[in-house]
């Protein structure tokens, strides 16, 4: 793609990803559920944190082409180098999972992550907004322009630190309010608590691997370095 037509995109991209998160964090919590305890508010959803993420990333993508388009080459190099690190580490491999995931439980028994109840409060368009559309929004964006991925050691750690930041927020609202965030997890001794989030770790880093794998298919190293060279 052109850097004008990739800014149009990520510009479009940023503000969908905005008015997502803003529709999702500003139903009024009078409406929630009994499911759906109030501590930590929308923010002990990996869900809503994705949507949040996806938005700095695009706002990151936009600034990116922007600076390439008005020719700020250094500041532009230091935006393409986040724009890359947040992509590769973070928002195709945790929007992969919260699909997937998502849809996978919710085809054997909805109860366990989204109960029946959430559809009086969350209208059909925002819940596929939020966990449909997030995937082919991932898709597009490898096949838009190539990323540049860090060493695995690297990106490994990192998604692993991140990982790890979250599980010890939903242990920890569960130490508060004797709550889980999601009912899945109630199901579950501490050791198959323990199993269940290492299984989930491996399959993040396998999307993770999946999306390094997809950007060398389609992109290959020369013509990622030749982007470097045409900035």
């Amino acid at each position: 793609m052109e850097i004008s037509t990739l800014a149009v995109y990520h510009c479009l991209a940023f503000v969908w990803y905005f008015f997502i998160s803003y529709s999702v964090t500003n139903i009024r919590t009078e409406e929630r559920p009994s499911e759906v305890f109030f501590y930590g508010g929308q923010w002990k959803y990996l869900t809503v944190l994705n949507l949040v993420l996806q938005a700095v990333f695009y706002g990151v993508s936009f600034l990116a082409d922007v600076l390439r388009l008005i020719k700020k080459l250094r500041c532009a190099k230091c935006a393409v180098s986040s724009r890359d690190l947040l992509f590769s580490v973070l928002a195709f491999p945790v929007s992969t999972f919260v699909s997937i995931s998502f849809w996978t439980l919710y085809s054997y028994n909805r109860e366990l992550v989204y109960p029946k109840s959430l559809d009086g409060v969350i209208p059909l368009w925002l819940n596929h907004a939020m966990h449909t559309a997030i995937l082919p929004f991932a898709v597009l964006e490898i096949l838009a322009l190539p990323h540049r991925y860090p060493a695995k050691k690297k990106g490994l750690i990192l998604l692993g630190f991140v990982s790890f930041l979250y599980i010890s927020w939903v242990l920890w609202i569960y130490s508060v309010t004797g709550e889980w965030v999601y009912p899945l997890f109630a199901l579950f001794s501490p050791a198959g608590l323990a199993a269940f989030f290492a299984i989930s770790l491996a399959i993040i880093i396998s999307f993770y691997n999946f999306g390094e794998f997809l950007n060398r298919i389609i992109w290959g190293q020369s013509k990622f370095c030749f982007s470097l060279l045409s900035m």
